[in-house]
């Protein structure tokens, strides 16, 4: 059993997701992670709520693993200590507002310079460059900004993801990012400087649709529980007030659904449905004849024909339902952390290989390491 990033140090000037949901990637694969706070009040996720025995839910689910000090960066002395763990470091990132590292003197090609082996990973909202990058970036100015709002919702009522995707899209790019970095510098020696912004990454992410539109064709229209590329694809109501989620990505799925699924020979024969473009052009009249047949059927019943099919298809769940899965529970995807108030459940990561070891990851108090490290600055001088 190994963690693969042991012997890694990382340096992070981090705040509300992306950077920390980036950096407790790393920890979970063994490296250390130093996160620097400002003295008194430390990260803004800390404060969003209490709902874990008095600690934040954010926080929680994107720092557990670290070790907390608490520097100010316009202090003398700490502005010492900083360098010297900057010194020692292989990988810095930060997601500071624009021009913040610059006036501390971190600029990142600054920082690179004075450390040519290191990794500097500096998330922005917009880039350097254009007319968007002094402004402040948050995941619903981008999602919104990026265009992922106008493509979410129903139409004429655009909505945000439920779940931060600019800010998570831009934790996991910056994350595989540095370990590609730290691959090249094994062969290379050197370190580089790794710019994200999320407003690419939400770019990318509208990849089908920007394709779409770039190319001549209509701009996309939400659906809600759908996709605006595919039909019939959605949400139904069954007969004991559950809602299935099913239907086709494919012109194949289509004639298992129809033919297969819901019996009816001469609608999975009928041209008008033949093919994927046709069937998103009659999207509303194949969305009601799927929905008239899952009112008249139960969940489990649907769930069984369907998988019989070889049709996806999924429970429309809660998020309490989530917390229970029976999935993630018989898979032991669960774990316990330590903290400051005792254990607390956490996932396990999503990506682990099957003999790396996984750290116990306490979520650290505000400042819980600034002593010790301290102590080791002064003992390495």
């Amino acid at each position: 059993m190994r963690s693969p990033l042991a012997g890694i140090t990382v340096l992070a000037l981090e705040q509300a997701i992306s950077a920390p949901l980036c950096t407790r990637h790393l920890a979970d694969l063994g490296a250390r992670v130093i996160k620097v706070e400002n003295p008194g009040v430390g990260d803004s996720a800390r404060h969003y709520d209490g709902v874990v025995c008095g600690m934040a839910a954010h926080f929680v689910w994107l720092n557990h693993g670290k070790e907390s000090v608490e520097l100010s960066l316009t202090d003398t002395g700490d502005r010492e200590v900083f360098d010297r763990l900057l010194e020692r470091a292989d990988v810095f990132v930060s997601n500071l507002a624009p021009g913040a590292l610059g006036r501390l003197g971190l600029a990142p090609s600054d920082v690179a310079g004075r450390n040519p082996r290191l990794i500097v990973v500096d998330i922005s909202g917009y880039g350097v460059g254009g007319p968007l990058d002094h402004k402040r970036a948050y995941d619903l100015l981008v999602q919104s900004e990026g265009g992922a709002c106008a493509i979410t919702g129903t139409p004429g009522h655009p909505a945000k993801g439920g779940v931060p995707v600019a800010d998570v899209g831009t934790a996991l790019y910056a994350y595989s990012a540095v370990l590609a970095a730290l691959y090249d510098r094994e062969r290379t020696g050197c370190g580089t400087v790794i710019p994200v912004a999320m407003l690419d990454v939400v770019a990318e992410t509208m990849g089908f649709a920007l394709n779409t539109v770039v190319h001549g064709g209509p701009e996309p229209e939400p659906v809600g529980m759908g996709s605006p590329m595919v039909a019939p694809y959605g949400a139904y109501p069954t007969a004991d007030s559950q809602t299935v989620v099913l239907g086709t990505t494919s012109d194949r799925e289509w004639q298992r659904l129809a033919g297969n699924l819901l019996r009816d020979s001469d609608l999975a024969a009928d041209p008008r449905y033949s093919r994927n473009a046709d069937r998103v052009a009659h999207r509303a009249e194949l969305d009601e004849i799927v929905g008239r047949w899952c009112a008249g059927r139960d969940l489990a019943e649907i769930q069984r024909l369907a998988d019989e099919a070889g049709i996806g298809n999924a429970r429309l769940n809660s998020v309490t339902e989530l917390a229970g899965h029976p999935q993630l529970a018989q898979r032991g995807r669960w774990r316990e952390v330590d903290s400051p108030v005792g254990k607390v459940p956490a996932l396990r990561p999503p990506a682990l290989g099957r003999d790396w070891t996984l750290p116990d990851g306490r979520v650290p108090a505000l400042g819980e390491h600034t002593d010790a490290i301290r102590r080791e600055v002064r003992d390495q001088i």
